[in-house]
């Protein structure tokens, strides 16, 4: 079968734009409405899309003056999706800092039950002092340490995962046997960071367990990411840096022992789409306009690790920065704007103009055929396996994606016409997982 492209819808509000809230067709609601998240994922389940992806954090995000920011828990959320869905994939961002491997390795073993396989989740380690204290921490722990954690809690969840045997409940009448007492097995595991015997309160799902996907770029988020993401969602800003970003990943997952094939490389992706490209223009610059930049400051010196006041809206960036090894928070993310600032001779404000665009992934202002030939170039061209779609406006932005972009890329046979399969794996073209506790590599051992 040829390579086809995967897509990801990367639901955000009103759209990916930090002032498409501000448009006079904006619902400023819509983050907390079941009903705008309905029509957003039906409109993709019906353009064939992998899956959707719901990015959360355990804090406010940013200035709850500058753009909705009240977020619905994504697990929950998701749960109500797969009841008006029935194909599409469902993405939860889940943090290793700020839960237990054990409750959160039951709630999206519940989520891909209740989906009849189509769960995923997002893992990340979450940065900032201001999600530490909302966890009775001072500070947040340190980079390495963080990532330190969530290796360790991937190890306890996929054994948690793999705790019930595929055919444990055989669920037996006339025996009185609902499930094999020896197909349920404890884990006991005894490590740095937790202890937890196990075994998981929820028998094996659809998939085995959900899709993993991450999306740090750090050097440790990309060693994490070698040894166990399936999909990476990514912020390149250029074809160039997804090149490098790809072939640098791959390379990685390979010396982990694993396929290249096996682990998606998903940039992201802001179009804004018009009849022609002096139209979408428009539109671009019309979002710009409604940037309120005394909000948009605050966030960029946040994210450098400096006081606002260090920052002049007509001059570049400060010549003396913290370096990336000075600060603890999004490593990667900080280290991707100050380049993309340095390298354009942007000034403050023209890189507030770009960030509130895409927040630093890929930004794109054309028409739907320009759209097209600038994904496929990046997928023909060691770039990309798929990408995650982040319309700057919803649901507008989606709606043209699909009714326009996708089309193009069927005829040239880039993107599937209907699903092959039923669970998010079998969308992606990964393996089911063996279970490592009941036949597979741990009970060789």
């Amino acid at each position: 079968m040829t390579r086809q492209l995967h897509f990801n819808l990367f639901l955000h509000d009103t759209g990916h734009h930090e002032a498409s809230w501000r448009l006079p067709d904006a619902d400023p609601y819509a983050n907390l409405s079941l009903a705008a998240h309905q029509h957003l994922a039906r409109v993709a389940e019906a353009a064939k899309f992998d899956s959707v992806f719901l990015a959360d954090s355990p804090v406010t995000w940013g200035d709850p003056g500058r753009r909705p920011s009240g977020k619905l828990e994504p697990t929950v959320l998701l749960a109500a999706l797969a009841g008006s869905t029935s194909r599409i994939g469902l993405i939860a961002t889940a943090s290793t800092s700020y839960n237990e491997p054990y409750n959160l390795a039951r709630r999206f073993a519940s989520l891909d039950h209740l989906s009849g396989g189509r769960a995923g989740w997002n893992i990340v380690t979450t940065a900032g002092d201001a999600a530490a204290r909302n966890f009775g921490l001072d500070d947040q722990p340190l980079h390495r340490t963080r990532y330190e954690r969530a290796d360790e809690f991937l190890e306890v969840a996929t054994k948690l995962w793999d705790s019930w045997a595929d055919d444990a409940v055989v669920a037996d009448k006339a025996a009185g046997v609902h499930a094999r007492r020896d197909g349920v097995v404890p884990i006991e595991h005894r490590g740095v960071h937790f202890r937890v015997d196990g075994p998981l309160n929820v028998p094996r799902s659809p998939q085995a367990y959900p899709l993993l996907v991450q999306a740090g770029s750090s050097e440790d988020g990309k060693e994490f990411a070698a040894r166990w993401a399936e999909a990476i969602f990514t912020a390149q800003p250029t074809l160039e840096e997804s090149q490098a970003f790809y072939a640098d990943v791959k390379r990685r997952v390979v010396a982990a022992g694993r396929r290249p094939e096996h682990v998606l490389v998903l940039p992201g992706i802001v179009p804004v789409i018009g009849e022609t490209e002096a139209q979408a223009q428009e539109l671009d610059a019309e979002l710009d306009r409604l940037i309120a930049p005394q909000y948009a400051l605050g966030q960029l010196a946040r994210t450098l690790g400096v006081s606002p006041d260090l920052l002049s809206l007509d001059e570049p960036l400060p010549a003396d920065l913290p370096g990336e090894d000075e600060i603890e928070g999004a490593k990667s993310r900080r280290t991707l704007i100050v380049d993309w600032a340095r390298r354009d001779g942007l000034t403050v404000r023209e890189l507030i103009g770009r960030l509130g665009g895409g927040r630093g992934h890929r930004t794109f202002t054309g028409t739907a055929l320009q759209v097209a030939d600038t994904i496929q170039h990046y997928f023909e061209n060691g770039a990309a396996d798929g990408f995650n779609i982040m319309p700057a406006v919803l649901p507008s932005g989606l709606d043209a994606f699909a009714s326009q972009v996708v089309p193009i890329l069927q005829e040239r046979g880039l993107f599937r016409h209907d699903y092959d399969g039923v669970t998010l794996r079998e969308h992606y073209g990964l393996p089911r997982p063996e279970n490592r506790l009941h036949g597979g590599l741990l009970a060789a051992v």
